[in-house]
């Protein structure tokens, strides 16, 4: 706390980060592109999509596609418990969630503190990280959301459109 307050009183600019647990690592997100966190919700699957696309959900009259971090980042599937949470963020102008086994806090970086992630980066694709952040002894894996999914991935997301469309009953 004490870091950040002299990080401000320099003039440092501070980053703000939603961060959030998978596996045993901290990543963080930045909080311009997340729109909410919410619990996990009944999911209803969709047939033809990718892996990780877990399905939709309805949020307040909205679907919206979850992706499945686990999965995307090639770790082992888990249940989903009470403490798994949906970031829910913006990505190329649509609403997608990703489920993420907890989030955690808003966390507060200087960009001092965020360096280049290395050159030889095991299980993540590098192109998704945007750096790793120091927080005293801690480090985040910062990931850039607009970079976690592919262009085919991401015409696959569009073509659900034509099913995320809400039907009228009368």
């Amino acid at each position: 706390m004490d870091n950040q307050k002299e990080s401000q009183k320099f003039g440092e600019e501070l980053d703000e980060m939603i961060s959030f647990s998978i596996d045993e690592e901290e990543y963080g997100v930045s909080i311009q592109t997340v729109k909410e966190v919410i619990r996990i919700k009944e999911i209803s699957r969709l047939p033809k999509t990718p892996s990780f696309v877990r399905g939709v959900i309805n949020l307040r009259g909205d679907v919206i596609p979850i992706i499945d971090l686990r999965d995307k980042f090639g770790l082992e599937q888990r249940e989903y418990t009470r403490m798994t949470r949906v970031i829910v963020a913006e990505l190329d102008g649509r609403p997608v969630g990703m489920a993420v086994d907890s989030a955690s806090q808003v966390i507060r970086i200087s960009s001092s503190d965020i360096v280049p992630p290395p050159q030889l980066v095991g299980g993540l694709s590098g192109e998704y990280l945007r750096g790793i952040g120091k927080l005293g002894e801690k480090l985040i894996i910062l990931l850039n959301i607009d970079r976690i999914l592919t262009a085919e991935e991401k015409i696959e997301l569009e073509r659900m459109e034509e099913v995320r469309e809400p039907v009228e009953v009368n």
